[in-house]
């Protein structure tokens, strides 16, 4: 998929090693978004981030101070000299940012998710040159997701990214948000061109979390970060819990480290091809062996259907789990893995011997 976007270096915005956005999650006074701002915000800073509308789950929270919030915004801007941005969820919010000339602006994951939205925001941005971020849908759905910057791209703007916010799941996991690396890595791979930043704030959901999926996002070579920063986060009215303070925020940035995507000693690349020679040749015979393994399953739905049996034997598929998952881990190969491995194996198996009825 070839779209024109323009790198970040071509953005007009202030980039460094790595592009950081940082601010409150929510703009709660004028004196609140300065006084944070003040703390944290340099001439490394991409832009200061800060929630205007703030669409929440259940009506009653706080929900924004609104439209004059952007002036506080400005202001920021004009003091600190450091770009500004918001999140906007419909037109109305898209002409008051453009009537303030709000820097820079994202789209939301539960926006994302809705294409009548999306388009909506996209023909109201129709003849801007504006910077706008899309974060992922609420839901792994990688085609809402680009669909979201395909919109964006048809209305003629090309200064777009994306940021990766992590999704939502009903396992219980460590973090809010499930980081799912696949899919911000599929649409990498897909839209190659496309900046791409890390919220590691909203993925996480606790404050002490935050370094560890910062430094991964870094080391999958993500174009920055954006994170939530707040002059006293106990007393943030919302997502209170995965803010940080200006002190941790410095701290947390300090020591992160940045990769490289090649190297740089001819040692390294005759031991990188190497092993790379390795797991192509390993990678083809795993492609042998599972057209093997269909190829069997095939005729095992033969003589099922001529049996009259269900194709799926849960009694079966348990045994195949718990049994290959103890094989796994004599390999040291995560229960998680192999168990979510075998799981697209048993689907395609499935396909396969329903092809024979």
């Amino acid at each position: 998929m070839k779209l024109s976007i323009l790198p970040l270096s071509e953005w007009g915005l202030p980039l460094k090693k790595k592009f950081i956005a940082a601010g409150p999650c929510s703009t709660e006074s004028e004196e609140q978004l300065l006084e944070t701002a003040k703390a944290f915000a340099d001439d490394r800073t991409g832009f200061i981030r800060a929630g205007i509308w703030k669409p929440r789950t259940r009506p009653g929270s706080f929900e924004g101070v609104g439209e004059k919030g952007l002036k506080w915004l400005v202001r920021a801007r004009e003091e600190l000299n450091v770009p500004v941005g918001t999140e906007v969820a419909n037109p109305d919010h898209v002409v008051s940012c453009l009537k303030h000339n709000i820097d820079v602006l994202w789209i939301g994951a539960r926006t994302t998710g809705n294409p009548f939205a999306v388009q909506a925001i996209a023909d109201s941005l129709k003849g801007t040159d504006i910077p706008v971020f899309v974060k992922n849908p609420i839901s792994p759905d990688i085609d809402l997701w680009i669909g979201a910057i395909q919109r964006l791209y048809n209305a003629g703007l090309k200064k777009i990214g994306a940021i990766h916010r992590g999704f939502s799941t009903s396992k219980k996991v460590l973090y809010r948000n499930s980081p799912n690396w696949k899919i911000p890595i599929e649409l990498k791979r897909q839209i190659p061109e496309i900046p791409m930043l890390c919220d590691p704030s909203h993925i996480c959901g606790k404050r002490e979390l935050i370094f560890s999926i910062a430094q991964e996002a870094l080391d999958l070579l993500f174009d920055g970060l954006m994170i939530e920063v707040h002059r006293d986060p106990s007393a943030a009215l919302s997502d209170s819990g995965q803010q940080l303070t200006p002190d941790q925020f410095f701290a947390l940035i300090s020591r992160l480290t940045v990769k490289r995507e090649t190297g740089d000693s001819r040692e390294f690349d005759i031991r990188i091809k190497e092993l790379r020679h390795e797991v192509d040749n390993l990678d083809e015979h795993l492609i042998k062996l599972l057209g093997k393994r269909m190829e069997i399953a095939g005729k095992m739905g033969e003589l099922k259907r001529r049996n009259d049996i269900s194709i799926l034997q849960p009694h079966r598929w348990e045994q195949i789990i718990e049994s290959r998952m103890s094989e796994g881990e004599a390999y040291g190969l995560s229960g998680d893995f192999v168990f979510q491995l075998f799981q697209i194996i048993h689907e395609e198996a499935i396909r396969r011997q329903e092809e024979q009825d």
